[in-house]
């Protein structure tokens, strides 16, 4: 299918009513930018167009002019199982990511396959600059770091990053908080020490205390080294 077509299809499945919520989330995205169609409906209809094979006009057609066309894109590439090809397409398609929910909806099954290989490109990736590709980094390493192929560096990796953009900064407050879920030894000294900046330790403890995985012990244990923070 041509990108016109896809478009074409994409605004076939527009629910006007998701339109306003899902441009109510994503502030970074002018409205008008946005379709309106739901993340099942993407997901189904990225589906189809790689059994196709249909979509390579589509996906070297950047940048998108819509939100739902890129989030189609990012579908798109978590259907790619050659690890190569996704991560060059990965690559080139972080540049023109230009929102928080694009970046999140973006984790091709292949990589878990590949972490090692995987592991310079999140490197690379934290030290970009580029906000999108840096939450991105910080979401491999979430995802696919915290298990059985956690090493306390990956901690000391996150916590380096520098930024006062707030999708980067709430990234790092999300994965030390998942962090102190699955591996709350290692992490909690990263908050004891107050290791983070201020805003993003005390967003990290919310985070984690909103969390059924942390026992309510720790919890209030973590609510007791909130910084307090002038108004």
């Amino acid at each position: 299918m041509t990108t016109e077509e896809i478009r074409a299809e994409l605004f076939r499945r527009q629910d006007l009513k998701y339109r306003d919520f899902q441009g109510a989330l994503i502030p970074t995205v002018p409205t008008d930018r946005v379709i309106g169609v739901r993340t099942p409906a993407l997901r189904a209809f990225a589906k189809e167009l790689s059994r196709g094979g249909g979509a390579d006009e589509f996906l070297a057609d950047l940048p998108h002019r819509y939100f739902d066309e890129n989030q189609l894109h990012a579908f798109l590439l978590c259907e790619i199982k050659d690890f190569d090809r996704c991560l060059s397409m990965v690559d080139r398609f972080l540049s023109f990511v230009d929102n928080w929910a694009t970046s999140d909806q973006l984790s091709p099954a292949v990589f878990r396959r590949h972490r090692e290989r995987l592991l310079p490109f999140i490197r690379r990736a934290l030290d970009s600059g580029e906000t999108y590709r840096v939450r991105f980094g910080i979401k491999m390493l979430m995802d696919h770091f915290l298990d059985e192929a956690f090493d306390p560096i990956y901690l000391s990796l996150v916590a380096g990053v520098t930024s006062e953009e707030y999708y980067v900064k709430m990234m790092v407050a999300w994965y030390f908080a998942t962090a102190i879920a699955k591996r709350y030894d290692e992490t909690v000294p990263y908050v004891e020490r107050k290791l983070l900046p201020p805003w993003t330790h005390n967003k990290a403890i919310q985070k984690a205390r909103e969390s059924y995985r942390v026992s309510p012990e720790r919890k209030d244990y973590l609510r007791s080294l909130r910084i307090k923070i002038p108004r």
